[in-house]
């Protein structure tokens, strides 16, 4: 993947607007009516204000009997109009809210799945997970929650407004003159708190990435007895969360005294001007306390978009890094007029490959190689030589830079990626296995295969009988990447996915090469099994166990260096006899 625009920050207007047409748009009908039930709420807020009035000058100061019923019900429904009001309003919210996050991590997670493989060897999986989790949440606020509370402070404060000016005009405008100062503090505010945000999510991902690495290291940091270079690590991380965390808080409380230091000046004036007002008779107490009351009700909703600045914020400082991954598009894709593989006989070809990695340094160099179908090809060669680059230049995970990659005839980028990638199985050095079951971890190599079929795949990969004496056999979960397997249980199960795919087409990276003798035999019988009448393309550490390959390459520094059976090569006596002579030497002197 590469990305379309630099990584900085948006505009809160265009950004928040981008996000609600994206992930907000589907429950514009939900938001509708909630701002119903909003307005609502705001209505009978000022409501509350009105009401001081009659209570003082009526009940309190005029003693009216009469009046004490209707105010009593007034107030009583009031306050029962604006509850149920705020209850439906924040229901209805936070189902939209959580749906959104829903949303925003299902079409994230769509999108990462087309990713390059290179993007995923750029990015740690830490970083991802944080993206994924911890800043998705925080965009929920962002998209959702902010923007109505936004609406309904507006509405409170409009509607208060109202009572005031309707009140006073004259008053209302003295104290009103202290709202412009409070909204550039809070504009300002709220650039600070998107920088020291985003700082923070940095570091939150940085946090996950370390945690990550060290849990799925245990076994060496004990062994290397390094706990407490590890505690000490993860502590100077967890110190930098602490500080960014604080000073998050820090900048946000600031709004709170100034915000009182704004009000009080407001207030000082209400009293000495309506106070002299009720003095002289031009106002009654009643009139004044509704209008204290309305403006107090009224400053609320301003104090409270100091916080919701700041939150809104940090979640758009989130929502940048998820976009940032939704902005990035994939450099390998189907062309426009890309077709299905043809059922051909699947030989694959390299004719000229070039290839070199992101930072110019060369992988390959002018490398030919043909691979012919039904038949098994290995490629051997020192560290570094460019034998994975080839095998990852078959399925497309990389694109070479010149020359051309076929497969069934047809050169892979005018196929599409999927039809492609159908036609191969691979078994790795690395095998990937899930926190899942047994007959789970064989079916991912085809999804909808019956239990028969699952049993004569392990069958065919000598898993069978291992896999019966598990607890519960097929249905036994095997922990993360099969944790509670030998070395040897995991490369069979793989290859037992692989049988199962039943694919044309084999890649081998070393699947033999993490194992002890005993582990190896069970393995290279399975693999025999496997790798007949398929196009076999072997990655090998260990060449005794491709002696019996039709085609070997000898490859070195990037380029095909020699061609020939096992034979033939060692009577060369290149590249491949010398390295079949180092090994056989180590075995004799383990031996």
């Amino acid at each position: 993947m590469k990305p379309k625009r630099k990584d900085r920050s948006a505009p809160t207007l265009p950004l928040v607007g981008r996000l609600s047409r994206m992930f907000l748009k589907p429950y514009y009908g939900k938001v509708g009516f909630a701002a119903v039930f909003m307005a609502l709420a705001a209505a009978a807020t000022a409501a509350q204000s009105e009401l001081m009035q009659p209570i003082i000058d009526k009940v309190l100061s005029g003693r009216d009997p009469h009046a004490l019923i209707p105010v009593a019900a007034s107030v009583f429904g009031v306050f029962a109009l604006r509850g149920v009001a705020v209850y439906i309003h924040s229901v209805t919210m936070n189902d939209v809210g959580q749906r959104v996050v829903s949303d925003i991590q299902r079409a994230t997670f769509s999108h990462l799945m087309q990713g390059d493989l290179a993007f995923f060897h750029r990015m740690s999986s830490g970083d991802l997970i944080s993206r994924m989790t911890s800043d998705i949440s925080m965009m929920r606020t962002a998209i959702a929650e902010v923007p109505t509370s936004f609406v309904r402070s507006a509405l409170t404060l409009l509607f208060l407004v109202a009572v005031m000016f309707q009140k006073d005009w004259q008053l209302s405008l003295i104290c009103f003159s202290v709202f412009p100062l409070a909204s550039i503090f809070i504009g300002r505010l709220g650039k600070r708190m998107r920088r020291i945000s985003g700082n923070n999510q940095v570091e939150l991902a940085r946090f996950s990435t370390v945690l990550n690495e060290i849990f799925q290291s245990m076994r060496h940091v004990k062994a290397y007895g390094m706990e407490g270079f590890e505690a000490m690590r993860t502590g100077e991380t967890i110190e930098r969360l602490y500080k960014l965390t604080h000073k998050i808080f820090r900048v946000s409380a600031i709004s709170q005294p100034v915000s009182e230091v704004l009000s009080g000046l407001a207030i000082v004036t209400l009293v000495l001007y309506g106070g002299h007002e009720v003095i002289i008779g031009h106002k009654t107490a009643g009139q004044l306390l509704s209008f204290i009351t309305a403006f107090l009700l009224a400053y609320e909703p301003l104090k409270r978009a100091g916080k919701l600045n700041g939150v809104m914020q940090t979640g758009l400082a989130a929502a940048e890094r998820v976009l940032a991954l939704i902005d990035m598009q994939p450099e390998i894709v189907d062309t426009p007029d890309s077709m299905e593989l043809p059922a051909a006989p699947p030989a694959i070809h390299l004719r000229n490959v070039t290839f070199r990695y992101a930072d110019g340094r060369p992988a390959l160099a002018d490398v030919t190689l043909d691979i012919p179908a039904g038949k098994t090809v290995a490629l051997v060669g020192p560290s570094g030589a460019g034998k994975s680059t080839v095998l990852n230049l078959v399925p497309r995970f990389y694109d070479a830079d010149d020359g051309t990659v076929s497969v069934a005839g047809c050169d892979v980028r005018a196929v599409t990626m999927k039809s492609l990638r159908a036609s191969m199985a691979l078994v790795s050095q690395d095998v990937a296995l899930f926190d899942d079951t047994v007959a789970a971890n064989i079916l991912y190599g085809r999804t909808h295969a019956t239990h028969d079929e699952i049993r004569a795949a392990a069958k065919a990969a000598a898993a069978h009988d291992f896999i019966e004496a598990l607890p519960q056999g097929y249905g036994t979960r095997i922990g993360a990447n099969g944790v509670t397997l030998s070395g040897g249980q995991r490369q069979r199960l793989a290859i037992a996915r692989a049988m199962l795919r039943d694919a044309p087409i084999l890649l081998l990276d070393e699947a033999t090469s993490a194992l002890d003798a005993e582990s190896e035999q069970a393995v290279q019988a399975a693999l025999k099994i496997l790798r007949a009448g398929r196009t076999t393309l072997v990655i090998a550490h260990r060449l005794s166990t491709i002696m019996d390959a039709d085609i070997i390459y000898a490859m070195d520094d990037g380029r095909v260096v020699e061609r020939g059976t096992h034979s033939e090569l060692i009577r060369a006596g290149g590249l491949y006899s010398r390295l079949y002579g180092m090994q056989s030497r180590d075995l004799l002197a383990m031996a």
